[in-house]
């Protein structure tokens, strides 16, 4: 059976390319482990996901969900298109900024905000998303010391089951994240009061990878009633935000995944109908990030060696330092031999990376060309929470990211040194010679 490929990703002259690119020939260029992103791809996605939701609604802002990959030059791409950015901390809110994107089109959120990220958001001027009634307050006091007005929204759980795992589920009455809707009311009252700072929109998030419409269009329908009580309260809503989380087919073989076009369809007549109903008409915000860049991105890694013992292990530069999912969400991703790509599969091989644990496995008992070393290893779908959540671990300094656009290949981040290891650590005063 032939995988089913991302738009971007096709079969050439036996090798796996991206666009224009022969992915062999970029790996060879700039060293392996390495990811490569595709502009094209990222661009043609939000435009995709603009146009499904603005066909219901003229007042849609996208904000790219910032933690699934914070480059520079991602950030910029979307930037240029229009994009805000749901950012989770201040560096997250520095980048967007840098990146240009307009402060009016940032929500910095998050449950557990310091007075220094409270007092750059008053700085910079970005809405906030409050996570409870102390926040508020903390954020109160700091707006009127710097007498400067801050916009904000709550972030409102909506205590809503979804299909997804339980660690990326954020809307659950049990979940650390956002107030209790039967306690919004109360929180917008004790805004309204409050100097110097303003309610003006209105948050949720439910969770993440959810292969499901339906609870989406659950969420709306909590959202839609919630701004009707709140705009009787005298709060005008300039904004509400329903979050993201429409997932992607890991499963590239089984996984149905809902299409923007569906998700709007479900969502978007509930959305419309509720603010018609309550007479308003504030801009309707949304956050997809993995949608956006999972497909654009395969983390190429080489075959150090191959072990056939209890399996056939092709052991590869490349592990859960860079790809962290398989480890922690038990995540699929598929791999395809990229220099052996029109290659029929002949041995079941386990694909594990370098680091000093059982769990570093990237890929189980997946039907491959048979190995050797040196084959390159294409990672699929790693575009979200790879890089992002990568890490110096065993001491294995981060790899390049390669980002094309048509003809065009450009590093995009260098790869780390031995030296970048150590660029942070100091010697204390007594070791010193």
């Amino acid at each position: 059976m032939t995988l089913r490929l991302p738009a971007h990703l096709s079969i050439r002259n036996g090798h796996l390319a991206t666009g224009t690119h022969d992915l062999v020939d970029l790996a060879a260029r700039y060293g392996t482990p390495l990811y490569v992103i595709n502009e094209d791809h990222i661009v043609s996605n939000f435009e995709r996901f603009q146009s499904a939701l603005s066909a219901y609604y003229p007042g849609v802002q996208i904000l790219y969900a910032a933690k699934a990959n914070g480059n520079l030059a991602v950030l910029r791409a979307l930037a240029r298109k229009g994009a805000g950015a749901d950012v989770f901390s201040a560096g997250e809110l520095t980048l967007a900024l840098r990146a240009g994107m307009k402060p009016e089109r940032l929500l910095f959120n998050g449950t557990s905000k310091s007075t220094d990220d409270l007092r750059l958001a008053v700085e910079t001027g970005v809405r906030v998303s409050i996570d409870s009634i102390d926040e508020l307050n903390q954020l109160s006091k700091i707006a009127s010391e710097a007498k400067k007005t801050v916009p904000i929204a709550f972030r409102v759980n909506p205590a809503l089951e979804v299909p997804t795992h339980p660690k990326i589920a954020t809307g659950l009455a049990t979940t650390k994240f956002g107030i209790p809707a039967g306690e919004i009311i109360a929180a917008y009252t004790a805004a309204r009061d409050a100097p110097y700072v303003i309610p003006v929109g209105m948050h949720c998030h439910i969770g993440s990878q959810i292969l499901d419409v339906e609870p989406f269009a659950r969420a709306a329908a909590v959202m839609a009633d919630l701004a009707g009580e709140i705009t009787a309260l005298g709060v005008t809503l300039e904004f509400i935000d329903l979050g993201g989380g429409l997932g992607v087919p890991y499963h590239r073989e089984t996984d149905v995944a809902p299409t923007p076009e569906e998700y709007a369809a479900a969502v978007m007549p509930v959305f419309v109908e509720g603010m018609k109903k309550h007479g308003i008409s504030p801009q309707l915000w949304v956050e997809p990030g993995r949608w956006l860049l999972a497909e654009s991105t395969v983390l190429l890694t080489r075959v150090n060696s191959v072990k056939r013992a209890f399996k056939t292990f092709a052991n590869v530069d490349a592990g859960f330092n860079l790809l962290l999912r398989p480890a922690m969400y038990d995540s699929w991703h598929e791999v395809i031999m990229a220099n052996k790509a029109d290659q029929p599969g002949e041995e079941k091989v386990t694909v594990a990376g370098p680091i000093c644990e059982t769990g570093d496995i990237i890929a189980e008992d997946r039907l491959l060309p048979k190995p050797v070393a040196g084959d390159l290893i294409a990672i699929l779908d790693t575009g979200a929470y790879g890089y992002a959540m990568a890490s110096q671990y065993n001491g294995r300094p981060r790899s390049p990211e390669v980002l094309v656009k048509g003809d065009n290949a450009e590093l995009v981040r260098r790869g780390e040194t031995i030296d970048d290891l150590c660029s942070t650590m100091l010697t204390p005063s007594w070791q010193q010679e």
